[in-house]
């Protein structure tokens, strides 16, 4: 049925509308149950913190119906995860689940890895990127988003400080 591939992939599996979550707890429950943690090693649902006007954050899930599962494709794995209740399939043609590339793994935000940064909290830096560079010289860090994508900055502008966000590519340490 599947050609046997012992190299860890990435694959996207369907899953009916709202069970993203359950087909995840499932499959995380399957894989400890049945000592399966050399074929499926990782299990995502890949969300986005968002504040509301009220000051609460709310999670909105990036690709609603998929799972994002890291794992050694075989038969075994693939009736795993195919037979959970919820499941409609992998993503591919036919019953061939396709592999994500390193890239495409990378730009969807699946591995929630977080990225090494040269600086911390209280730290002075300079933004040399995105729509201030040029503009505003340096700024203290104020906070680090749990993903170490985004970074908030005290800055002076026109002589009052304000709090401005970036992207952690556009600022260094100085």
């Amino acid at each position: 049925m599947l050609q046997e591939n012992n190299a860890l992939h990435w694959y996207v599996v369907h899953t009916y509308s709202g069970y993203e979550n359950k087909v995840a707890a499932n499959l995380e429950k399957i894989v400890e149950n049945r000592n399966l943690g050399h074929l499926i090693e990782a299990i995502r649902v890949p969300v986005e913190v968002v504040e509301t006007e009220g000051g609460k954050t709310e999670e909105h899930k990036l690709f609603p119906s998929y799972v994002f599962v890291k794992m050694i494709m075989n038969d075994e794995s693939w009736h795993v995860v195919r037979n959970i209740t919820g499941v409609t399939g992998f993503v591919g043609p036919g019953s061939e689940p396709v592999i994500l590339s390193d890239e495409e793994v990378e730009s969807l935000g699946v591995e929630s890895g977080t990225k090494s940064l040269d600086f911390a909290i209280d730290d002075t830096v300079e933004i040399i990127g995105g729509p201030f560079a040029g503009i505003i010289a340096t700024g203290r860090v104020l906070e680090i988003s749990p993903d170490s994508k985004k970074v908030k900055l005290l800055v002076n502008m026109a002589g009052r400080e304000s709090a401005l966000e970036l992207d952690t590519t556009d600022v260094k340490k100085i």
